[in-house]
């Protein structure tokens, strides 16, 4: 059985109707939508060919049907292009550049408060990561002392971001001490990619530190930490509240709250395979999260590197309604992260 124009618009209407209020969609329901112009009779009778198809399914004992993970498929796939309004109204599109304009643009902060925003404009949960490199390093060390025991190495990558960790040290550390390991780590450690940074090296630093390694071996450590962490995609996901809001995803959220623990794996998770929006369905996963959908953009962050935005929810999530905003928000974000002026409405 084939699924002509009619079955299509079918589907397409039941696909709109249950993201509305999560009900099964019966045959008066559907008349009414199209404005009587096809009877009940007729719609019962292309509803049943459809649940045949595996397009629809017949929740428990009710006359509605609900589209199945299959039916979202086929309409992703071939139906979503027909009805998706691919532009924003202006006013919302200076709305959206006077809150990005307003966030802070160090890397990190601003695609956290992109997928913040994004979460609040939309009320869905955002996914969002940072641009992935594969030739990030660090072009600058810094080390101050910020307790009886500890010291604070501070990294600057050559994309710009920032990165701190705390060291234990034995006893304090002086300012000279602080200094020496400045020192060292800018001469040794700079624009070396994490795949350099091997055991011999390290032993080379440590030889530098002479009778102070015991005292300043441990912010060498710290800072070599530092340079793995800035290799890693950073995962941030925002408004996990409204998660909440979908019982259908009950199920799936102690998976998906671990997935996004660790930064590489929920990188490749909402990463789409090419530059266009691209919609996962939980059924489709690798490890299967029913009921959950991915809609995802990748965003330009210059040099080459790219990252990625993403809406979460259910499957009937209004997909010709989020789309052309997840694309905005996503052209937005890599024009902040390209250093391009976010009011500029190109």
């Amino acid at each position: 059985m084939t699924v002509d124009e009619r079955k299509q618009r079918i589907l397409e209407a039941i696909v709109a109707l249950y993201a509305m209020d999560g009900e099964p969609v019966g045959s008066g329901l559907l008349s009414r939508y199209f404005d009587m112009a096809v009877s009940s009779a007729t719609l019962r009778n292309e509803m049943a060919a459809l649940t045949r198809l595996g397009l629809l399914e017949q929740p428990h004992t009710s006359a509605g049907r609900v589209p199945s993970a299959k039916g979202y498929r086929y309409y992703l796939d071939n139906l979503l292009g027909q009805s998706a309004d691919q532009s924003l109204p202006q006013t919302e599109r200076r709305q959206i550049n006077a809150a990005m304009a307003g966030l802070d643009f160090e890397p990190q902060h601003l695609v956290q408060g992109a997928a913040r925003l994004l979460a609040r404009h939309t009320g869905f949960t955002v996914a969002a990561t940072t641009p992935a490199s594969e030739d990030v390093c660090i072009a600058h060390y810094e080390v101050v002392q910020v307790g009886q025991y500890s010291a604070s190495v501070l990294a600057v990558t050559n994309n710009g971001d920032v990165y701190t960790r705390v060291a234990r040290v034995e006893r304090g550390l002086t300012r000279a001490g602080a200094a020496q390991v400045a020192n060292l780590l800018n001469h040794t450690m700079t624009f070396v990619s994490p795949a350099d940074l091997t055991p011999r090296r390290l032993s080379e630093a440590a030889a530098e530190l002479g009778g102070e390694y015991q005292v300043l071996m441990p912010a060498v450590l710290a800072a070599a930490s530092l340079l793995q962490e800035a290799a890693q995609p950073k995962a941030y996901l925002e408004g996990v509240e409204n998660l909440l809001r979908w019982p259908e995803l009950q199920g799936s959220l102690a998976d998906l709250l671990h997935t996004f623990n660790d930064g590489r794996e929920a990188s490749r998770l909402i990463t789409p395979p090419g530059g266009r929006v691209s919609v996962l369905l939980g059924e489709d996963m690798e490890h299967p999260m029913p009921g959950l959908c991915i809609m995802a953009k990748r965003y330009l962050a210059g040099s080459g590197r790219t990252g990625t935005i993403a809406l979460i929810g259910p499957n009937r999530m209004p997909f010709p309604q989020l789309m052309p905003r997840l694309e905005y928000f996503a052209r937005k974000l890599g024009q902040g992260m390209s250093g391009k002026s976010i009011q500029e409405d190109n």
